[in-house]
């Protein structure tokens, strides 16, 4: 039976494997249980195709072992009526039923069989599908915290790295304190050495004796005119 196969099929999947594969598995899993539901209907319908027709066998089988039953009825009383042609001709009709017993009973048989192997299977199925429902919510709930985790992941990266920013940053303006500071000290030592240089100057007398010989130049210069 083609159904029986496919469901051997399902059953055998390794549900597991495919969820290492899939991108996302939320999806994944919704998608499985879809495909999983889909074949339930389809084990249900030949379920219970199979269940109608093994309960028709046994209907044959019954209704074969009356009519056996009445015809040995008749049989016996016919030959108490002693009517011996028609307890042959009754006795003959038995026998016809009787050889066609074993067939509907085998075939019976085997129609029950498989309405209990298919019944098997679909309650499997129910069960297993059941099952990963409940493990559906599992699911999605880890994939919801792992894409948060990623989320916080991305953040702690941001935050270290303006971090190493904010210590680069720091660096940089401390060497910037430090030539303004160096520019300054040079500044200001220049400004000392001018003063002192301009101190020097008138205090070393070099300026007094300029004025004392402009002087003494004009005295003579005035002398001379004089004269």
């Amino acid at each position: 039976m083609a159904i029986l196969k496919r469901f051997g099929d399902i059953m055998r999947a390794n549900i597991n494997a495919l969820l290492d594969k899939a991108e996302d598995p939320a999806k994944m899993v919704d998608q499985m249980l879809i495909d999983l539901n889909e074949d339930l209907a389809a084990v249900k319908k030949e379920t219970a195709g199979v269940m109608a027709a093994a309960t028709s066998a046994r209907q044959q089988v019954n209704e074969c072992k009356a009519d056996i039953a009445k015809y040995e009825a008749a049989a016996k009383a016919a030959v108490k009526a002693g009517a011996d042609d028609d307890a042959r001709q009754l006795i003959t009709r038995k026998q016809q039923y009787e050889s066609t017993l074993p067939s509907l009973e085998q075939a019976a048989q085997v129609a029950e069989d498989n309405a209990a192997k298919m019944r098997q299977m679909h309650d499997k199925l129910v069960n297993d599908i059941n099952g990963l429902q409940a493990r559906r919510a599992a699911v999605h709930a880890k994939v919801a915290v792992a894409k948060a985790q990623n989320t916080v992941n991305k953040a702690t990266e941001s935050t270290a790295k303006s971090s190493r920013n904010q210590a680069a940053f720091d660096r940089m303006e401390a060497k910037a304190d430090q030539m303004l500071n160096e520019a300054n000290a040079t500044a200001e030592l220049n400004t000392q050495a001018s003063e002192e240089e301009l101190a020097d100057k008138y205090l070393a007398g070099g300026s007094a004796s300029v004025d004392d010989e402009l002087a003494r130049l004009k005295a003579e210069v005035n002398g001379d005119g004089q004269q």
